[in-house]
């Protein structure tokens, strides 16, 4: 081999430095777009903080719950700031969801559109299921009771109680009336099916509206947001947010804890 061959090849390859700031800047711009696509996703969806303790989960749903649930896939996933995820690749702590409650009925005549369907697909994994009646207190008690009773049917042993949701009062009804009128929800539907019915209400309703007789008797699902704990003591479960992502669930979904064994 010549020597002048030798030469050439012992010539350092010379880069402009405008052409290695082009490929600095594409490589950045690769990795933003990888990680910017990956935040993006629907998997890595995030929604509200879970409360400090450890926990059963529970959801409730409605025809207002739009999309597909996927019953037998339904998990509760948190991340290092206890946030609930989609993806299971970012979360710290996965739970299976333990319970769910479906709304059945509303008012005197109303029968939400979706329960048949929900209540037979719950029935059908190992959730503890529950139905709820939504309270009307401008309606007569018994007859909201016989709305809810013909709808629901019979129970499973392991169904959970059925749930009076009590969040609202008509103009013009005094207090006592809606107590009365619950009253007497809770009376015929405890005689149909021998177990207690559960209260569901904000802790500010029941501090305003709800008497002893009422709280005093029957188990209570607290509504109560954001915070560490409810503003109300005696509670079994806890819904804490409506804003959860859980997987299994299109969209955001209301979340209720109670505490483990």
């Amino acid at each position: 081999m010549s020597a002048a061959v030798k030469k050439k090849r012992k010539k350092k390859l010379k880069v402009s430095p405008w052409a290695a700031l082009g490929a600095a800047a594409a490589i950045l711009l690769a990795v933003f777009l990888i990680f910017h696509r990956w935040e993006g996703r629907p998997e890595a969806e995030r929604g509200a903080k879970v409360p400090p303790g450890s926990w059963r989960y529970g959801i409730d749903i409605s025809h207002n719950n739009a999309g597909k649930i996927v019953w037998d896939s339904l998990f509760v996933m948190t991340d290092s700031k206890r946030r609930t995820i989609r993806d299971p690749y970012l979360a710290k702590e996965i739970k299976p969801v333990s319970f769910v409650f479906i709304k059945a009925t509303e008012g005197a005549s109303f029968k939400d559109k979706d329960f048949k369907e929900n209540w037979k697909a719950a029935g059908k994994t190992d959730l503890r299921r529950g139905a709820y009646h939504f309270f009307r207190s401008s309606k007569d008690g018994e007859i909201q009771a016989r709305n809810f009773i013909s709808t629901v049917g019979d129970l499973r042993f392991k169904d959970l109680p059925p749930v009076l949701d009590i969040e609202t009062i008509h103009i013009g009804c005094p207090k006592e009336l809606l107590n009365q009128r619950a009253l007497q929800w809770l009376k015929v539907v405890e005689k149909r099916y021998g177990k207690k019915p559960i209260i569901y209400a904000s802790s500010s309703f029941i501090k305003d509206y709800l008497n002893r007789e009422i709280i005093g008797n029957y188990p209570v699902w607290v509504a109560h947001y954001e915070k560490d704990s409810p503003a109300f003591e005696g509670w079994t479960w806890w819904q804490f947010t409506d804003r959860a992502v859980v997987k299994g669930v299109p969209g955001e979904v209301d979340l209720s804890v109670m505490k483990e064994d």
